[in-house]
């Protein structure tokens, strides 16, 4: 019973020590995760039991942001993406597009922040915001090329989507792949 009690103590400082910064990340995390679910499935989806299973994998990534989480509900996103593509039929929108793409960033670039912070870290809200600007100067570069590439090769239309989103999803996959290769190798 006393180790118990000892547990249930050390639970209780650890959650007394929690700063703001770290939660509001990790919030922040689970926000993008389930608009980036919103946008990417299909709407006959989004309703029911399916939004709670959704939810609970949002959540994930914002409890175990250094663990395999991101990348699953990358995949589940683009799961969603294709789904509502090829088996709903959904026209794909350039705008849509850019957007799932800029949350999945977001939602990768805020697990590594995440990843980084003890709960109960003291931050800098400078730091925070030199990563978010850092962050949209990516989103708005690869935005950018994004779309002056696709208007160079002539692969617009929902056809050239389709196309550039499994490319994307390949390169992505073997990327993760390659690296988890090289640490396994460390």
């Amino acid at each position: 019973m006393n180790a118990v009690t000892e547990r249930v103590r050390a639970a209780q400082r650890a959650v007394a020590r929690i700063s703001v910064a770290p939660l509001l990340v990790r919030a922040a995390i689970f926000v993008i995760v389930l608009a980036g679910f919103a946008l990417a499935f299909p709407a006959e989806v989004l309703s029911g039991r399916p939004v709670l299973f959704l939810a609970f994998a949002a959540l994930l990534p914002a409890f175990g942001p250094r663990r395999i989480w991101a990348t699953f509900t990358a995949l589940v996103t683009v799961g969603g993406w294709l789904l509502a593509t090829d088996g709903y039929g959904r026209p794909v929108a350039l705008w849509r597009l850019l957007a799932v793409a800029a949350l999945l960033y977001l939602g990768h670039t805020l697990c590594a922040l995440a990843a980084l912070l003890p709960y109960d870290a003291v931050v800098d809200p400078e730091l925070i915001t030199r990563w978010l600007l850092r962050s949209a100067a990516v989103l708005l570069g690869a935005a950018v090329l994004g779309v002056l590439l696709l208007q160079a090769t002539g692969t617009g239309g929902g056809a050239g989507y389709q196309w550039v989103t499994v490319l994307g999803l390949l390169v992505a996959v073997g990327t993760a792949a390659l690296l988890g290769w090289l640490l396994r190798r460390r």
